[in-house]
């Protein structure tokens, strides 16, 4: 009995030192598993960050490439574009009008004019003065010019715009710097101070001729209409006259300030040269007994410059 005790507890120890020896053989392997897996693990994580950065790349540049098709599509809408404004330039440029082809040739475009005038004149009141009709010396001849005459004048317009600043394309706003002489009468009897010798000394009526006439100098805008047309009409708003009279007031005045208005038609004949017709009215406010507001209606020529 004692025998089979011993055996069983041989037996027991030689199990437990297998099963020990056993466990120490295999903890190796186990532990050597567990880190493969974690390996595995680590490698399967940045394969999978390498898909996500190959992904990016992949998206960011099939996004270059379609914005460089972009590029390359306006890039030829552009061309194309430009082709067809040219073909358009050429195609307008073979019709195109033939008043406006004669621009710079037999129509100027140039914004500087020298014109010369002429013609009717009409005063609202006929006149007193100095050395003809006068309530201050009622001696000797009393006689007044009438209330028509004739006119001869220059001037010069200059371009300062030609869309009116902006506000009116084709239209041209000039700078009018003119001066006219009017005359009418040579043969108005004077007065006692218009007498040859004259009768504030005794003589007896001896009336010598007196020309009644009028100078004037304006300055105004001029606005013309229809740049590039051989017709071109145009207006004075108002402008700025200085009149000198003659004979003098009865009060020794010879300058009057007034108020101008003017309309008229420039016509190109030919290349640089017009012809046109005008009208005037000049209003004046009575200087000294003197009224000397009145109009003016001609023709003019000038020339471009």
């Amino acid at each position: 009995m004692k025998n089979l005790l011993n055996k069983v507890r041989l037996a027991s120890r030689i199990t437990a030192g297998s099963f020990f020896m056993v466990a120490v053989m295999a903890a190796p392997h186990a532990l050597a598993h567990d880190v493969a897996a974690e390996r595995i693990k680590q490698l399967e994580q940045s394969l999978q960050a390498i898909q996500v950065e190959l992904q990016r790349m992949k998206s960011e540049s099939a996004q270059a490439a379609q914005k460089v098709k972009s590029i390359e599509q306006t890039a030829t809408q552009t061309e194309q574009k430009v082709i067809g404004l040219e073909e358009r330039k050429t195609e307008l440029s073979g019709r195109v009008d033939p008043l406006s082809a004669r621009i710079g040739s037999d129509i100027t475009e140039k914004t500087h004019m020298l014109h010369f005038r002429g013609g009717f004149t009409h005063a609202m009141n006929q006149r007193n003065g100095s050395s003809i009709q006068s309530v201050v010396a009622p001696i000797g001849a009393q006689d007044q010019a009438g209330k028509d005459g004739w006119y001869v004048g220059a001037g010069i317009d200059w371009g300062l715009t030609r869309d009116m600043w902006g506000l009116m394309p084709k239209t041209t706003v000039f700078a009018e710097l003119m001066f006219e002489y009017k005359q009418f009468g040579n043969s108005v009897q004077g007065n006692a101070l218009a007498n040859a010798p004259t009768m504030l000394v005794g003589a007896p009526q001896n009336p010598i001729n007196v020309t009644v006439s009028q100078f004037t100098l304006t300055a105004s805008p001029k606005i013309k209409f229809f740049e590039g047309s051989k017709i071109r009409p145009w207006i004075i708003p108002a402008g700025l006259a200085i009149h000198v009279m003659s004979p003098t007031s009865e009060s020794i005045t010879y300058l009057a300030p007034g108020i101008q208005f003017g309309a008229g038609v420039d016509y190109n004949i030919y290349k640089d040269f017009f012809i046109g017709i005008d009208g005037r009215y000049q209003l004046v406010n009575k200087t000294d007994g003197v009224n000397m507001s009145g109009m003016t209606a001609g023709g003019y020529v000038g020339i471009g410059f």
